[in-house]
């Protein structure tokens, strides 16, 4: 992905290009300590929310006969929450491999469209930057850097510190869960389950842009829940998301 500069400062407010360019199309992107460092200060407080669902993951893994050490790898290289509690569901002797690679690549096919959503920025932050900053993006710190994007800060890094924020909770929270491991028992009885659905309520008010939104959510809705009762496994994450873009583009007329 090539690197690239900031928005062409000689384009005119009135041209083409520049009434239909994005913000993020317009505004010099930095990749620098200020960035990361507000990422990260950003995403402690929703990193602490994925903590909660990190020690649930940790006390999964340890009931399922992953050690300590297992569990952590696993946390620090995959960072996914929804497709790593998948994974140790589907945990026993002999391991379903395919089974649990076909059903993570469901899961995580959604960060294809993630990726593609920040490339207002990407293209403007050179390969190293963009591929390091993908690696820490989970949906949370996503969503916080979607908000940033928009609001033309120009803070390209910010997707790299929060990412990292989310990474530090949800590894040591996952050390936590795995150590309690049988003292905690079944982490739902403590509403752990709920941690996240929280989060993401909260961080879907910040996203909401009034009536321009209620097409695309509404489609996803209908595209996820129609495809959740025809097929089985998380296929329809893929399909609500991929449903809303067709509906974007169509809108758009692009």
């Amino acid at each position: 992905m090539p690197a690239g500069a900031g928005g062409d400062g000689s384009r005119t407010a009135d041209s083409p290009s520049a009434a239909e360019a994005s913000s993020g199309d317009r505004e010099e992107v930095t990749f620098d300590r200020e960035g990361l460092s507000a990422g990260f200060l950003t995403c402690v407080p929703i990193a602490l929310g994925v903590a909660g669902y990190g020690i649930a993951f940790g006390v999964l893994a340890s009931q399922a006969g992953l050690s300590v050490a297992e569990a952590t790898l696993m946390s620090a290289t995959v960072l996914a929450g929804a497709s790593q509690i998948v994974a140790v569901e589907l945990w026993a002797d002999p391991l379903p491999v395919a089974a649990i690679v076909t059903t993570t690549f469901a899961i995580n096919l959604r960060y294809s469209l993630m990726g593609a959503a920040l490339q207002p920025w990407f293209r403007r932050l050179s390969s190293a930057q963009t591929y390091v900053s993908l690696y820490f993006m989970a949906d949370e710190n996503w969503a916080l850097t979607m908000r940033e994007l928009t609001s033309g800060n120009g803070r390209g890094a910010f997707l790299l510190g929060s990412g990292i924020a989310i990474w530090v909770f949800w590894v040591g929270a996952t050390i936590v869960g795995a150590v309690a491991g049988e003292t905690v028992g079944d982490p739902t009885r403590y509403g752990a389950d709920f941690i996240l659905v929280a989060v993401f309520a909260a961080l879907a008010a910040e996203l909401w842009e009034g009536r321009s939104t209620v097409v695309p959510w509404a489609v996803a809705l209908g595209s996820a829940l129609v495809t959740a009762a025809l097929v089985p496994g998380r296929w329809y994450i893929l399909c609500g998301g991929l449903a809303a873009a067709v509906a974007e583009v169509i809108r758009h007329g692009e």
